[in-house]
Protein backbone atom coordinates (compact mmCIF):
# COMPACT_ATOMS: atom_id res chain seq x y z
CA UNK A 1 0.00 0.00 0.00
CA UNK A 2 2.74 2.41 1.14
CA UNK A 3 4.80 1.71 -2.11
CA UNK A 4 1.74 1.82 -4.41
CA UNK A 5 1.06 5.33 -3.03
CA UNK A 6 4.88 6.21 -3.09
CA UNK A 7 4.78 5.36 -7.12
CA UNK A 8 1.48 6.98 -7.34
CA UNK A 9 2.81 10.11 -5.90
CA UNK A 10 5.86 9.61 -7.98
CA UNK A 11 3.65 9.48 -11.37
CA UNK A 12 1.50 12.46 -10.65
CA UNK A 13 5.63 14.37 -10.32
CA UNK A 14 6.27 13.29 -13.21
CA UNK A 15 3.35 14.18 -15.10
CA UNK A 16 3.15 17.88 -13.54
CA UNK A 17 6.81 18.58 -14.37
CA UNK A 18 6.04 17.27 -17.80
CA UNK A 19 3.47 19.38 -18.36
CA UNK A 20 5.98 22.42 -17.71
CA UNK A 21 8.54 20.98 -19.81
CA UNK A 22 6.43 20.89 -22.71
CA UNK A 23 4.30 23.87 -21.89
CA UNK A 24 7.90 25.78 -22.38
CA UNK A 25 9.79 23.83 -24.99
CA UNK A 26 7.33 21.97 -27.19
CA UNK A 27 6.81 18.63 -27.66
CA UNK A 28 9.41 18.38 -30.22
CA UNK A 29 11.88 20.95 -27.87
CA UNK A 30 11.22 18.59 -24.79
CA UNK A 31 13.95 16.56 -23.13
CA UNK A 32 13.72 13.59 -20.98
CA UNK A 33 16.67 15.12 -18.99
CA UNK A 34 14.95 18.15 -18.43
CA UNK A 35 11.79 16.74 -16.92
CA UNK A 36 13.39 14.50 -15.10
CA UNK A 37 15.27 17.43 -13.54
CA UNK A 38 12.16 18.95 -13.07
CA UNK A 39 10.55 16.22 -11.34
CA UNK A 40 13.55 15.75 -9.00
CA UNK A 41 14.15 12.70 -9.99
CA UNK A 42 16.90 10.72 -12.08
CA UNK A 43 16.59 9.76 -15.53
CA UNK A 44 16.63 6.11 -15.05
CA UNK A 45 13.51 6.53 -12.67
CA UNK A 46 12.11 8.12 -15.51
CA UNK A 47 12.48 5.82 -17.71
CA UNK A 48 11.24 3.60 -15.50
CA UNK A 49 7.82 4.89 -15.30
CA UNK A 50 7.64 6.39 -19.06
CA UNK A 51 9.97 4.04 -21.56
CA UNK A 52 9.79 7.37 -24.02
CA UNK A 53 9.06 11.14 -24.15
CA UNK A 54 6.40 9.96 -26.86
CA UNK A 55 4.67 7.48 -23.70
CA UNK A 56 4.89 10.47 -21.48
CA UNK A 57 3.38 12.80 -24.02
CA UNK A 58 0.30 10.10 -24.73
CA UNK A 59 -0.64 9.96 -20.79
CA UNK A 60 -0.33 13.38 -20.86
CA UNK A 61 -2.63 14.13 -23.72
CA UNK A 62 -5.22 11.45 -22.63
CA UNK A 63 -5.50 13.03 -19.59
CA UNK A 64 -6.01 16.43 -21.04
CA UNK A 65 -8.32 14.86 -23.83
CA UNK A 66 -10.74 13.39 -21.60
CA UNK A 67 -11.61 16.61 -19.79
CA UNK A 68 -11.67 19.23 -23.06
CA UNK A 69 -13.58 17.01 -25.94
CA UNK A 70 -16.04 16.01 -23.38
CA UNK A 71 -17.34 19.39 -22.86
CA UNK A 72 -16.64 20.58 -26.33
CA UNK A 73 -18.98 18.02 -27.24
CA UNK A 74 -21.69 18.69 -24.29
CA UNK A 75 -21.57 22.71 -25.95
CA UNK A 76 -22.79 21.09 -29.05
CA UNK A 77 -25.40 18.54 -27.60
CA UNK A 78 -26.74 21.26 -25.54
CA UNK A 79 -30.25 23.54 -26.07
CA UNK A 80 -28.44 26.84 -26.93
CA UNK A 81 -28.89 28.81 -29.68
CA UNK A 82 -26.16 28.24 -32.94
CA UNK A 83 -24.54 31.50 -32.51
CA UNK A 84 -24.66 30.92 -28.80
CA UNK A 85 -22.34 27.53 -29.34
CA UNK A 86 -20.24 28.90 -31.39
CA UNK A 87 -19.41 31.50 -29.08
CA UNK A 88 -18.70 29.04 -25.99
CA UNK A 89 -17.08 26.51 -28.15
CA UNK A 90 -14.56 28.93 -29.59
CA UNK A 91 -13.91 30.15 -26.22
CA UNK A 92 -13.61 26.77 -24.95
CA UNK A 93 -10.74 25.82 -26.90
CA UNK A 94 -8.57 28.95 -27.20
CA UNK A 95 -9.00 29.13 -23.42
CA UNK A 96 -7.45 25.35 -23.32
CA UNK A 97 -5.26 25.97 -26.12
CA UNK A 98 -3.41 28.91 -23.92
CA UNK A 99 -3.09 26.49 -21.20
CA UNK A 100 -1.71 23.44 -23.25
CA UNK A 101 -0.34 24.75 -26.67
CA UNK A 102 1.85 21.59 -27.68
CA UNK A 103 -1.49 19.72 -27.70
CA UNK A 104 -2.70 21.38 -31.88
CA UNK A 105 0.58 19.79 -33.19
CA UNK A 106 -0.03 16.59 -31.59
CA UNK A 107 -3.55 16.17 -32.19
CA UNK A 108 -2.88 17.09 -36.01
CA UNK A 109 0.16 14.50 -36.02
CA UNK A 110 -2.30 11.77 -34.53
CA UNK A 111 -4.97 12.16 -36.53
CA UNK A 112 -3.15 11.74 -39.81
CA UNK A 113 -1.10 8.74 -38.60
CA UNK A 114 -4.05 6.69 -36.85
CA UNK A 115 -7.19 8.62 -36.94
CA UNK A 116 -9.78 5.99 -35.82
CA UNK A 117 -7.29 5.30 -32.98
CA UNK A 118 -7.39 8.76 -32.13
CA UNK A 119 -10.82 9.23 -32.33
CA UNK A 120 -11.87 6.42 -30.00
CA UNK A 121 -9.28 7.64 -27.34
CA UNK A 122 -10.66 11.36 -27.33
CA UNK A 123 -13.99 9.74 -27.47
CA UNK A 124 -14.56 6.45 -26.18
CA UNK A 125 -17.33 4.78 -27.65
CA UNK A 126 -19.14 7.70 -28.53
CA UNK A 127 -19.16 9.61 -31.53
CA UNK A 128 -18.53 13.38 -32.19
CA UNK A 129 -22.16 15.29 -32.57
CA UNK A 130 -21.68 16.32 -36.04
CA UNK A 131 -25.01 15.29 -37.05
CA UNK A 132 -26.19 17.54 -34.23
CA UNK A 133 -25.07 20.26 -35.36
CA UNK A 134 -25.52 19.52 -38.87
CA UNK A 135 -29.29 19.66 -37.60
CA UNK A 136 -29.04 22.63 -35.41
CA UNK A 137 -27.23 24.48 -38.74
CA UNK A 138 -30.24 23.49 -41.36
CA UNK A 139 -32.65 23.80 -38.98
CA UNK A 140 -31.78 27.79 -38.83
CA UNK A 141 -31.81 28.38 -42.55
CA UNK A 142 -35.22 26.94 -42.64
CA UNK A 143 -35.95 29.70 -39.76
CA UNK A 144 -34.29 32.35 -41.72
CA UNK A 145 -32.06 32.94 -39.54
CA UNK A 146 -28.83 31.85 -41.11
CA UNK A 147 -28.12 32.23 -44.78
CA UNK A 148 -27.94 28.71 -46.95
CA UNK A 149 -24.84 27.46 -45.70
CA UNK A 150 -22.76 24.02 -45.99
CA UNK A 151 -22.65 22.77 -42.32
CA UNK A 152 -19.54 20.94 -42.95
CA UNK A 153 -17.67 23.89 -44.30
CA UNK A 154 -19.41 26.06 -41.24
CA UNK A 155 -17.75 23.41 -38.69
CA UNK A 156 -14.16 23.69 -40.72
CA UNK A 157 -14.07 27.09 -40.40
CA UNK A 158 -15.07 27.60 -36.96
CA UNK A 159 -12.37 24.78 -36.10
CA UNK A 160 -9.56 26.61 -38.46
CA UNK A 161 -10.06 29.99 -37.33
CA UNK A 162 -9.39 28.32 -33.61
CA UNK A 163 -6.25 26.08 -34.30
CA UNK A 164 -4.46 27.68 -36.55
CA UNK A 165 -3.18 30.86 -34.32
CA UNK A 166 -1.79 27.80 -32.27
CA UNK A 167 -0.12 25.97 -35.10
CA UNK A 168 0.99 28.93 -36.97
CA UNK A 169 2.53 30.77 -33.38
CA UNK A 170 5.87 30.48 -33.92
CA UNK A 171 6.19 31.86 -37.29
CA UNK A 172 3.43 34.44 -36.52
CA UNK A 173 5.72 35.88 -33.88
CA UNK A 174 8.81 35.93 -36.45
CA UNK A 175 7.24 37.33 -38.64
CA UNK A 176 5.31 40.05 -36.81
CA UNK A 177 8.38 40.62 -34.42
CA UNK A 178 6.11 40.10 -31.33
CA UNK A 179 7.00 38.48 -28.12
CA UNK A 180 4.86 36.17 -26.20
CA UNK A 181 3.05 38.48 -23.92
CA UNK A 182 1.92 40.32 -27.34
CA UNK A 183 0.43 37.04 -28.78
CA UNK A 184 -1.81 35.68 -25.95
CA UNK A 185 -2.84 39.60 -25.47
CA UNK A 186 -3.79 38.17 -29.30
CA UNK A 187 -5.26 34.94 -28.54
CA UNK A 188 -7.64 36.28 -25.81
CA UNK A 189 -9.03 38.69 -28.21
CA UNK A 190 -9.67 36.57 -30.39
CA UNK A 191 -12.23 34.60 -28.52
CA UNK A 192 -14.43 37.03 -29.53
CA UNK A 193 -13.12 38.35 -32.81
CA UNK A 194 -13.39 34.46 -34.16
CA UNK A 195 -16.87 34.16 -32.85
CA UNK A 196 -18.23 37.58 -34.20
CA UNK A 197 -16.55 36.61 -37.92
CA UNK A 198 -18.46 33.59 -38.07
CA UNK A 199 -21.74 34.76 -37.29
CA UNK A 200 -21.47 37.98 -39.12
CA UNK A 201 -20.87 36.05 -41.75
CA UNK A 202 -23.51 34.02 -41.41
CA UNK A 203 -26.38 35.38 -40.12
CA UNK A 204 -29.24 37.46 -42.22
Amino acid sequence: MVNTKKEQNTEERILAAAKKVFLKEGMAGARMQDIADEAGINKAMLHYYFRSKEKLFEKIFTELSQHLFPRLVKIFESDQSLFRKIELFVAEYIDQMRRTPYLPIFVLNEVNRQPEIFIKKMMGNRKPPVKKFIDDVQAEVKKGIIKPVNPLQLLLNIISLCVFPFVARPMFQLVTNIDRAMFDKILDQRKSEVSKFIIDAIKK
